[in-house]
């Protein structure tokens, strides 16, 4: 009876040590539990309203204007006619009652000429022009555009790139629609063509990523770039803030620099409907992916706002709760304290969830074809180290400046 007793007090103490927690324990739970409130907030309130925004659409809670005024499709050329032929079609092809394709050819050494010239005999809204060879000490790339922009007829600029499709014929219409008098600015998304390969999964996450950042705070209202593959301002606005003016002692900046500049929440509208998406050709080379987003690092910093400072809190809180909820998970299965390890992985699991559902939500409301589950936590670690890599490698490197 003695003994039943002992073991009876025993396994009751048992018990009572496995639902307290030691100091470092606790602390660790709670940071892990705050970090994961952080994140939940940025998730829902930022990362998510590219959804909350499509189905508002089909809930008939936005506002669209049925005028299609008349625009001027600017592309810069460089080196690139095997995509300029598919590109040109396809825009030219476009269900839009009126609008024009100014190509620039900026240095082209390829036959993009050949490829241009048989175009503007069958269709009479193609246009071209080039920039001078003498033109040595300014961003080849801004210059294209501003005489793309000079030469246009129109006050509505498209810009996209030639290596860019849209995936419908409604791409325009479907942009337009959001030319309102107060808008000057319109966001569009870009994504890349799907494959099988690794380099395509982590190339298209990351795009996803960022898009949902930069295209979530512009519709939050606070807008601080773009990307020049899908974008429209108005011509006037150009003129009004001189163009590059304020940048051209950079060779890049023509569009996250320049929306940052020209964007606030008035005049600025997002559009993310899966017509008016246009679609990347696959990188060729994964280190041609690296210099552009080293390229896009180093501009970062001169990007105004608090935006960046944010993205860098969720970043860093991103990191921590991953580094506490390992830690937690680990710690307890080492010293036996199962309720530890079990709390730290339900953090982890929920992190997970949020995340998942958030992310493939907007996927599929961009008519994404790839979803993210398995790999999710592996591109969620892997994001901000790349990251990491690429401010650190523009630090390092001076290719954004000119000579």
């Amino acid at each position: 009876m003695i003994c039943i007793i002992f073991v009876a007090i025993k396994t009751h103490l048992h018990r009572m040590e496995s639902f307290s927690f030691s100091k470092t324990e606790t602390i660790l739970l709670l940071i892990a539990a705050l970090f994961l409130i952080i994140q939940t907030v940025y998730y829902l309130y930022i990362y998510n309203r590219i959804y909350c925004r499509n189905k508002a659409i089909r809930q008939n809670g936005i506002h669209f204007t049925k005028e299609q005024p008349p625009i001027s499709v600017i592309i810069s050329v460089r080196d690139e006619s095997k995509y300029l032929h598919e590109c040109l079609t396809s825009i030219l092809s476009q269900d839009y009652p009126q609008f024009e394709v100014i190509v620039i050819n900026d240095g082209d050494n390829d036959d993009s000429e050949n490829i241009i010239l048989p175009l503007e005999n069958q269709y009479n809204n193609l246009y071209h022009s080039f920039v001078p060879d003498t033109s040595r000490y300014l961003s080849r790339k801004k210059l294209a555009l501003t005489i793309g922009v000079k030469a246009a007829k129109y006050d509505w600029i498209v810009v996209t790139e030639p290596n860019c499709m849209p995936t419908s014929n409604q791409w325009l219409k479907t942009l337009a629609r959001n030319f309102t008098s107060r808008t000057e600015v319109v966001l569009g998304y870009s994504n890349y063509k799907y494959d099988k390969s690794w380099t395509n999964r982590c190339i298209s996450f990351d795009n996803l990523f960022q898009s949902m950042r930069y295209l979530g705070f512009a519709l939050l209202g606070k807008p601080y770039m773009g990307i020049g593959r899908n974008i429209a301002y108005r011509k006037e606005l150009f003129y009004q803030q001189k163009g590059f003016s304020a940048h051209l002692n950079l060779q890049r900046g023509d569009d996250d620099l320049f929306i940052n500049q020209i964007a606030n929440k008035e005049n600025t509208r997002v559009e993310t409907a899966p017509e008016a998406v246009v679609q990347t050709s696959n990188v060729e080379m994964a280190k041609d992916w690296y210099t552009e987003k080293i390229g896009y690092a180093g501009t970062a910093t001169l990007l105004k706002g608090n935006q960046q400072l944010l993205l860098g809190t969720e970043t860093t809180t991103r990191l921590l709760f991953h580094a506490c909820w390992v830690a937690g998970t680990v710690i307890g299965i080492v010293q036996g304290h199962w309720l530890v390890a079990a709390i730290s992985l339900l953090l982890g699991l929920i992190k997970w969830g949020i995340q998942g559902a958030v992310i493939n939500l907007s996927a599929k409301a961009l008519n994404e074809p790839r979803r993210y589950y398995l790999t999710l936590p592996i591109f969620d670690f892997l994001q901000p180290l790349q990251s990491l890599c690429w401010k650190v490698c523009s630090r390092f490197k001076k290719n954004n400046k000119l000579d």
